[in-house]
Formats: structure tokens, C-alpha cells, sequence
């Protein structure tokens, strides 16, 4: 690229302080970006339009609601996000991800009138896994949206997914697999051993989420009594997470086995129906607890003895939790109940780092919590293999794939002039 300092622009509603997961990856690939010499801009949304700097991520805020609970919602922040792309000067790439839905369309018009790069990043394949969330659409519109998300995604000159499965299931729908790459998503960079670059990030992270003062995690939790074996959930609780299954497999648990306790950390839109099945079936080891800020996340997720991840088996290769890779960070073994054909599930087998249950299968699940909490040997092998997948799902790896497909693909247009 010579001496031209590279260009890139995001587009996600999410951005920190704003929380959510794919803004905590975002912010930190956009750094990244910048360490590589790169003039980074991100438009994003928030309670007022501003323009504001994160360090020397360029941040460009539409006014839209912090929760779009509603389609119009989501197509007043499409169509506001999109019109500030319009307004922008020219960027030789243009980065859409998935949240607001269809975002790839509105990248593909941008690049077009731009004469820009465009890379997607699918971080949530859509408007496949909408019957997965609960939303029912007619079978022509479905299939119109479709039809539009991907035949803008096959004329990007790179789209990015997070897992193989993601990955096999856009090729399967006609997509060459030379424009599909798979870059696995990170964990937070509280999880990881302190070293120059991670404690950098480390700083910037602690600039948007402070702790006040709280007590420790643990001491929280236990207040003097006796401490239990603890399953963890932690982050979001939404529409693609099941957890009747969990419910049932905590029911089963909560007369025999009363040193087993499972703890929700985070929000959500089941998490008041959790609270209130909770009460309903007057279950003892179901514990709720809101969100922990950045600066303490390690010592939450340590706190975990074993770190439960749902699924819906319907949106197998829609989306891949990032609470996989949390886990991993701290050497967790992790039960998954989900489809055994998802990237999570693959990633557990791989590396022997925890157990595969299917959902709906209470009783199984109830079984495999009572011998990891057992069977130390049992655990430790587990945890042996969560901690090997820890060291492989690092942000540097990622960061590096990234980076290298982004030069690929402005140096493919510069080649091409």
C-alpha cells in the first residue's frame, strides 16, 4: 500500500460504552486496526448523534434507541447508519457486521457508490436464524430478505464468519468458498495472562467500565457458608438460549445434590422468566445476579467450577456464544446443551474441554454436572483440555487473520487501478 495510510469504517449498532458482545469485539479489532497504522472510523449508535473519539478510533453515533426491541426500531437505526455512511468522506474498506439485520445490504450500496472495499462480518447469519428467535415471517418475505442478504454477500470481496459451521452453511447456499473465511471471535482481554499488549488493552477497557468499590465475586456469593460446586452462566440470556432443559436438570438436582448451585450472571430477555420459574418450582440452587463490570470478569469466570452454554438446536451455523471462548480463557470445562454440529460443540470435542448435551435431555445434563462434580479426574481432564483451547483462541491469532485479509483485499483493488 506503500505510503497511503489504509482507511476502514465499521458499521454496528453496538459499540461500548453501549454493551453487548459483538461491540467488546469490535472495539478491540478496531484498535488493532489502529496499531497497524490504519485510519479507523466506526459508525454506531447511541442515545444522542455525536461525534467522539475512543482513543483514536473515530466513533460516529446515530440517535436510536439502546435496545431496538421492534423491526421498525431496527430499520430506523438500518436507514440512519446508513445515511451517515452516505456522508462520509470515501474509505478504501467498508466493514458491515449483523446487528441491525440485513446490515450487508447496506454495505454492498455504500461500497458500490463509494468505490470502496467491503468486507462482512457475520457474526449472526440472518434472516435465517429469525425462526430460531421467535420471529414469524411469511415464507415470500423470508425468502425475499434472503435472497437480497445473499446476493450481497456474494459480491463482498470477503465475508468473515465465526465458525465453521456458519461457514459450510453460507457455501451450502451458493457462495464461493474462496470469498468465505473463518476467523474464530475472543475472549475479553480481562481473561488473559497479563503481558505488554493485553495490559495495554487492559487500561482501554477500564476507561469505559470502572468498579466501584464492590466486595469480591466469591464473597458475594457465598456470605460465610459453605462453598458449592458452581455451574456458571454468564452474559446474555436471549430468545436463542434455551433453558427449560436447564430448569428441569436443576429440578432434578436441587433435593439430592444440595452442594451443586448454578449461578446466571448478566440480562436478558429470559431472564425474568428464569426468575420466575425459579420461584415457581421453589428451586434453591438457582442463583441471578446482573452484570459484573470488565475489571472484574476474571475473577468471575474463575469463580465458575463449570460454565454452562445454551443453544437452540435450530440455529445451528446462525451463530456461534461467545461465552465459549470466556470459558476457555480461564481453563473451564463447559457443558453445552445445543446441536452437536455447531462450532461450539465441535470445539468441546476437539479439545475433550467438557461435555455435548442435547436439548430437552434434562436428565442427562443433571447426570453429567453430578460426575464432573464427582469424578475429579474426570474434571481435571476437562479442564486440561479447556485450558489448551484457551491458548489456541487468542485475539492475536485473530487479529492477524483479520489484518492479513484486509490488506488482501484493499491490495486487490489498488492492483486492479
Amino acid at each position: 500500500m506503500g505510503a497511503h495510510r489504509p482507511s476502514v469504517v465499521f458499521f454496528n449498532r453496538v459499540y461500548p460504552p453501549m454493551r453487548g458482545a459483538t461491540g467488546r469485539v469490535l472495539r478491540d479489532l478496531a484498535h488493532e486496526f489502529v496499531d497497524q497504522g490504519w485510519d479507523v472510523t466506526v459508525v454506531t449508535a447511541g442515545t444522542g448523534s455525536k461525534r467522539e473519539y475512543d482513543d483514536k478510533v473515530r466513533i460516529i453515533r446515530v440517535k436510536a434507541p439502546i435496545k431496538a426491541k421492534r423491526t421498525r426500531a431496527y430499520l430506523r437505526v438500518w436507514l440512519k447508519m446508513f445515511w451517515a455512511g452516505l456522508n462520509m468522506p470515501r474509505h478504501d474498506l467498508i466493514v458491515t457486521m449483523t446487528d441491525p439485520p440485513m446490515l450487508v445490504v447496506a454495505g454492498r450500496f455504500l461500497a458500490v457508490l463509494k468505490r470502496s472495499r467491503h468486507i462482512h462480518w457475520c457474526q449472526d447469519l440472518y434472516p435465517d436464524i429469525l425462526p430460531a428467535l421467535g420471529f414469524k415471517m411469511p415464507a415470500r418475505q423470508m425468502s425475499f430478505f434472503k435472497t437480497l442478504s445473499r446476493r450481497s454477500m456474494k459480491k463482498c470481496d470477503k465475508v468473515v464468519t465465526v465458525g465453521r459451521c456458519m461457514a459450510k452453511q453460507l457455501t451450502h447456499s451458493g457462495l464461493e468458498p474462496r470469498r468465505v473465511a473463518v476467523i474464530p471471535n475472543w475472549p475479553d482481554y480481562e481473561l488473559l495472562p497479563p503481558d505488554g499488549h493485553s495490559q495495554a488493552r487492559r487500561r482501554r477497557v477500564r476507561k469505559i467500565n470502572k468498579a466501584k468499590g464492590a466486595r469480591p465475586f466469591d464473597q458475594q456469593l457465598t456470605d460465610g457458608t459453605k462453598r458449592k460446586f458452581r455451574v456458571l452462566y454468564s452474559g446474555n440470556l436471549g430468545r436463542a438460549h434455551p433453558i427449560k432443559t436447564v430448569l428441569d436438570a436443576a429440578t432434578i438436582l436441587d433435593k439430592d445434590n444440595p452442594d451443586i448451585e448454578f449461578v446466571f450472571v448478566g440480562d436478558g430477555p429470559a431472564f425474568r422468566h428464569l426468575s420466575q420459574e425459579r420461584a415457581r418450582r421453589e428451586l434453591e440452587n438457582i442463583r441471578l445476579m446482573p452484570f459484573q463490570p470488565a475489571s472484574r470478569l476474571r475473577e468471575l469466570m474463575e469463580s465458575g467450577d463449570l460454565h454452562l452454554i445454551t443453544m437452540k438446536h435450530e440455529s445451528a451455523g446462525m451463530l456461534v456464544p461467545c461465552k465459549l471462548y470466556a470459558a476457555l480463557a480461564v481453563g473451564r470445562p463447559c457443558v453445552f446443551v445445543g446441536p452437536e454440529d455447531s462450532e461450539t460443540a465441535r470445539v468441546i470435542s476437539d479439545f475433550k474441554a467438557g461435555v455435548i448435551v442435547p436439548q430437552g435431555d434434562a436428565e442427562k445434563l443433571a447426570a453429567a454436572i453430578k460426575k464432573l462434580r464427582m469424578d475429579s479426574d474426570e474434571w481435571f481432564a476437562a479442564h486440561e483440555g479447556a485450558a489448551e483451547a484457551g491458548r489456541t483462541f487468542i485475539p492475536a491469532e485473530s487479529f492477524n487473520a483479520w489484518i492479513e485479509r484486509a490488506r488482501d483485499v484493499v491490495n486487490s483493488e489498488s492492483k486492479a487501478a
